[in-house]
């Protein structure tokens, strides 16, 4: 049994939100004030990363993938006596939101450039890209707080993940950096993408029934805005939305547009 850490709050239909690969449940924080107020919101550490230990070895799935994580996920939520909440997620987490629709276990899903949607090549390109970012922040953590307190310094490292880096609090940077550093889950999770094959509309299982939201930034770096055409054409029955000028993790890009989606 893995206990994860999160944060709960507002009132009204609960929501979960899961973030992404490295990254820890601190990265909604732009839009939580303003999704609380129509929501439960339950913001979740993933198993390995932020302050959530790592999973237990055991029989199953293969470890870190989505369907692993989704499992681990589901027994949470059972834990808390949540059941078919509404469900969003951004990259990895996106995909994990999408594997609990298609499970039939989300009343509603919000994937905010969610992975599954890339040709082999944009796949490496993610893994490649995500693991030297975290390379350069181990090689660098006693200099981060200085490299962050600068636009220069926060758009230097940060531009991979957000289109507007120089718009980032600085403390904030810094942990989510280190939140990337530190994650025991990374390396297995970051591995199972390799086995994540491109979504097919053969395997929507519950999606077409409810309701699905896709968003994508226009200035993603990570996993590219024409991933979303594929996302169109496997999910046809899915909201296609665009956020224009957004990065990879599109919260602090547009705040005001990612929080829309997410509230009534």
């Amino acid at each position: 049994m893995t206990e994860l850490s999160y944060d709960r709050g507002g009132s009204g239909p609960p929501l979960v939100l899961i973030h992404g690969l490295g990254s820890h449940r601190q990265v909604w924080s732009p839009i939580l004030d303003a999704v609380a107020e129509h929501h439960d919101v339950i913001a979740v550490d993933l198993p390995g990363f932020g302050a959530s230990p790592s999973w237990a070895l055991s029989g199953g799935p293969l470890p870190g993938s989505v369907a692993h994580l989704a499992d681990l996920l589901e027994a949470f939520l059972a834990r808390l006596g949540v059941d078919t909440p509404a469900v969003a997620g951004n990259s990895l987490g996106g995909g994990i939101a999408l594997e609990l629709g298609r499970r039939g276990h989300a009343r509603a899903v919000t994937a905010f450039a969610p992975i599954g949607f890339w040709t082999r090549a944009e796949r490496r390109w993610c893994q490649t890209a995500v693991t030297a970012a975290r390379a350069t922040a181990t090689r660098l953590d006693g200099s981060l707080p200085r490299i962050m307190a600068s636009s220069v310094g926060r758009s230097a490292f940060c531009s991979l993940f957000y289109a507007h880096p120089g718009r980032l609090d600085p403390a904030e940077c810094v942990g989510s950096a280190r939140a990337l550093v530190a994650a025991p889950g990374f390396a297995e999770a970051r591995d199972a993408f390799t086995h994540l094959h491109p979504w097919s509309f053969a395997e929507a299982g519950a999606l077409p029934r409810i309701p699905v939201t896709i968003a994508w930034g226009t200035r993603d770096a990570i996993l590219p805005h024409h991933q979303s055409r594929r996302a169109r054409t496997i999910l046809p029955t899915a909201r296609h939305v665009t956020l224009p000028s957004a990065g990879h993790l599109p919260f602090s890009d547009a705040p005001t547009r990612c929080a829309a989606l997410l509230t009534p």
